[in-house]
């Protein structure tokens, strides 16, 4: 076994939380007078830190970006967090995973307290030895930093044994910056072309495939 520890992204890893990262983006949006019909068109919001996103796709300050985040989490925190679902498969990976004593650790962009209420909502905190996530103030947001700090936590370690699994290139970069192997999944919100283009060093079609790496 190459791996022994895995670290996984949440949103379009473990659930699909487009509905309701969409609808929080759209309301901290309306605050702005931008309307925006087509949910699809925000789906590159899901993954990368916010601040990034709106800066990014709106051209905003960074202190629009700063409110447009208050905005945004007026409505995530009591509708948008559980308009959400958890990918098919996902559970049962993760127990077998438990069940090759492999280490299980999340690491996200998305804010230790929104982190820890969806995983227990879903019933998937129980598979976790380690949460790594943002904080509420951004001063650690981007994939890379938040790795580091898990990796931190988590203490001395062989990096060829550790895995990162997520769903967009900055997954894979903020892998890449620990010295970790990455795996891409196909079934989030990133594409093939985006994955292989960041370098992930697997690829991962359904979530078995995860289960092959260990």
């Amino acid at each position: 076994m190459k791996y022994h520890y895995c670290l996984f992204d949440l949103d379009g890893t473990l659930t699909d939380p487009g509905v309701g990262i969409t609808n929080s983006v759209m309301h901290a949006l309306e605050k702005y007078g931008i309307h925006v019909s087509d949910r699809t068109e925000l789906y590159p919001f899901i993954g990368p830190p916010l601040a990034d996103s709106f800066k990014k796709y709106f051209d905003f300050t960074d202190e629009q970006a700063l409110r447009a985040i208050d905005y945004y989490r007026e409505y995530f925190r009591e509708d948008g967090i559980f308009e959400n679902t958890v990918y098919k498969g996902i559970p049962e990976m993760l127990e077998t995973l438990r069940s090759r004593n492999v280490v299980i650790a999340l690491s996200t962009s998305k804010p230790y307290e929104f982190s820890v209420r969806i995983l227990e909502h879903f019933d998937l905190y129980q598979y976790f030895d380690y949460i790594g996530a943002a904080t509420m103030d951004g001063s650690i947001s981007r994939k890379a930093d938040v790795i580091a700090h898990l990796l931190d936590e988590i203490g001395e370690v062989d990096r060829s044994a550790v895995l990162m699994v997520g769903d967009r290139e900055n997954d894979i970069e903020g892998a890449a910056a620990n010295g970790l192997d990455s795996a891409g999944v196909l079934w989030g919100y990133g594409s093939r072309e985006e994955l292989e283009t960041a370098g992930a060093d697997h690829l991962a079609q359904v979530p078995e495939d995860i289960l092959a790496l260990f």
